[in-house]
């Protein structure tokens, strides 16, 4: 639901132009929130089911490689069209990008969302924390039967 809804604000209530630049942008910021929100439903049914590993863990490994390509390029592609043509044609799709990354990061290697007074006195404490799709990937690495 987060999805078109984001699309109807930026693009629809704020008005934001469909151009390339804005659109690709758009486009990872997308794929990174399909990819976390499927994260999170194949997790709550492995817990549903008290199921001992991940299902579909392979394309998540696959986004995890896959992704910093993906998204070098689309940073490649917006900054370049904000470098040419500054402005609300190009910086909306080169912030979409640039939060896709940190998506990224986030999903994939370290928690960077800390919205909870527990999560902060942790983060004060000890930093940054393994993701946990990070952690599901690498204890699916020692286990051989989940490939």
């Amino acid at each position: 639901m987060n999805i078109p809804l984001q699309g109807w604000v930026w693009f629809g209530l704020v008005g934001l132009p469909a151009t390339g630049a804005n659109l690709v942008g758009f486009g990872q910021f997308a794929l990174l929130l399909i990819e976390g929100a499927a994260y999170w439903v194949a997790k709550l049914h492995q817990i549903s089911v008290r199921r001992g590993h991940l299902p579909v863990l392979a394309a998540f490994r696959a986004a995890r490689i896959v992704n910093p390509l993906l998204l070098a390029a689309g940073l490649v592609a917006t900054g370049q069209a904000a470098a040419m043509d500054p402005g609300r044609t190009s910086w909306p799709g080169l912030a979409f990008a640039l939060f896709a990354v940190l998506e990224h990061v986030n999903y994939f290697h370290v928690q960077l969302m800390h919205d909870t007074p527990a999560d902060l006195r942790r983060l004060r404490s000890v930093g940054l924390r393994t993701s946990h799709l990070a952690r599901d990937i690498a204890r699916s690495a020692a286990d051989t039967s989940v490939r």
